[in-house]
């Protein structure tokens, strides 16, 4: 079949190549198993409305089973002048005759099975970020737990601020994750309805049980109306969306970690499998996985923002530059996130804190000096009053080359507080209002609650989909086996 009917020709060479791409076989036998798929549950639903007969939906799902088994052989080396599944459905109708081949599209269109496929491999990816995503928290978790009590400053505009610990920054890390996994999972929302049946814009008069297919291919439903069904794939683009915080999210960890390990801060230190060395310069120990963490964010925020240049504007129908353009910018920037995400998790669950060294940056920081200053509050000295105060003694203390705020010239009746209430361990565990690192306990078991329910819903999403693919193929053996009884 070289035309449709109304068309009796098709693109060139260069022009359909620029149009649909060099499919290589992987990528050909991927779509084609997304395609086939569906199919399946299709042609089960077609017999059981009555829309197809028992034996040719017999036939039919015989040879798709062969096709698959056979990882689409007999296509490898078929042009598709007008794309994959013309040529797929082309094949049938040479192999198994017009009047069998040329039925399976009934009640359906290449709008509505695309967006279909489309949701199905984004679930797909959505699966498998989402459970790296619990991975990278249960280390952030587990790291936290380990450095819970490892002293080190926090800086605020690159300068020593507040003494915390390591687990206290690692558990502020983990907090702002668990947000991104929480807007991911509401951005995977949107791919729970099937839009198969939507055909090409406004559903179709034939009796087809949308139902049924949704069911089969592990759907929660069908999509409540046909021109959002093809019009739209703001899943996708939530789901980059969602991703690019996380990655953003990765991104600001590994900008710290990278400054902490150099040799001016000398507070982290990785692993040797966790560096690179230098062609040219032997004492160099380069922590460049930070860097691909903190490029990959740039990629993910830019397949968003592609995206969604793409869809705005766009007429709310089927659309080339939604269904295909944008989504072809979609993926590179799913697949950067999931890489930045295992990046993630290597360079958490490889780096440690010198302690040593951070407990003297601390010191030598002056990270107590607000410590200092509520003390002197408690005693009844105004804040600002006691800031200036503890102010003043940190400007004699850089002066005469010492890290001790002694000497304060405080007002009569209020004595400076003790030495040992400000060691910096002291003052680390007494900061337990607002979520300080006195709280870990109470922070680290409620973030953990959260992964734990994050966990439970990946679990059921899976359990779903496996009930689903043991239903399919319990129906298509149905099918094939009793000429689709009814």
């Amino acid at each position: 079949m070289s035309g449709t009917g109304r068309l009796t020709s098709s693109l060139n060479p260069r022009t359909r190549r620029i149009v649909y791409g060099e499919t290589d076989i992987a990528g050909l036998v991927r779509e084609l198993d997304e395609t086939t798929t569906v199919d399946q549950a299709h042609v089960v639903m077609l017999v059981r409305q009555g829309l197809l007969p028992p034996e040719s939906g017999s036939a039919l799902l015989r040879y798709i089973g062969r096709l698959r088994e056979q990882r689409y052989a007999p296509l490898h080396a078929l042009p598709a002048p007008r794309g994959v599944y013309l040529m797929y459905e082309t094949h049938l109708i040479d192999v198994l005759g017009a009047e069998l081949g040329g039925k399976l599209h009934t009640g359906r269109s290449r709008n509505d099975l695309k967006a279909t496929a489309t949701a199905m491999r984004l679930r797909e990816t959505a699966l498998e970020l989402g459970s790296q995503l619990l991975r990278l928290q249960a280390v952030l978790l587990s790291r936290a737990r380990a450095a819970a009590h490892e002293v080190m400053p926090v800086y605020t505009h690159f300068q020593a601020a507040m003494p915390v610990t390591y687990g206290h920054y690692l558990l502020g890390v983990a907090s702002a994750l668990d947000r991104d996994i929480a807007a991911f999972r509401h951005a995977t929302g949107a791919l729970r309805r099937c839009p198969l049946g939507a055909v090409a814009v406004a559903g179709t008069d034939l009796p087809i049980d949308t139902s049924l297919t949704a069911g089969l291919l592990g759907f929660d439903a069908p999509v409540a109306h046909a021109l959002d069904a093809v019009a739209s794939r703001d899943g996708a683009l939530r789901m980059t969306a969602a991703a690019a915080g996380a990655a953003v999210t990765l991104s600001r960890l590994a900008t710290d970690l990278q400054l902490w390990s150099t040799a001016e801060f000398g507070m982290i230190r990785f692993a040797d499998r966790l560096v690179g060395g230098s062609s040219a310069m032997p004492q160099k120990r380069n922590a460049f996985l930070l860097e691909h963490i903190r490029a990959k964010a740039g990629t993910v925020v830019a397949a968003w923002t592609g995206g969604m240049g793409m869809t705005k504007s766009t007429p709310f129908t089927n659309s080339i530059e939604v269904g295909t353009e944008a989504m072809a910018a979609v993926w590179p920037g799913l697949r950067a996130a999931l890489d930045s995400v295992l990046l993630g998790q290597a360079v958490v669950s490889g780096a440690r804190l010198e302690r040593e060294r951070a407990t003297r940056r601390a010191e030598e920081g002056f990270v107590t000096a607000t410590a200092l200053a509520n003390r002197l509050v408690r005693a009844g000295v105004p804040f600002r009053t006691a800031h200036h105060l503890v102010g003043d003694a940190v400007r004699r203390a850089v002066a005469r080359g010492d890290t001790e705020l002694t000497g304060l010239d405080l007002p009569d009746g209020i004595d400076a507080p003790g030495p040992d209430g400000l060691r910096v361990s002291a003052v680390v565990s007494d900061h337990r209002a607002g979520g300080g690192p006195g709280a870990f306990d109470e922070s680290f078991g409620l973030i953990r609650r959260e992964l734990c329910e994050h966990g439970a819903w990946l679990r059921a999403w899976n359990s779903q989909l496996d009930a689903a693919r043991r239903s399919l193929v319990i129906e298509t053996d149905k099918v094939i086996s009793h000429g689709g009884d009814r």
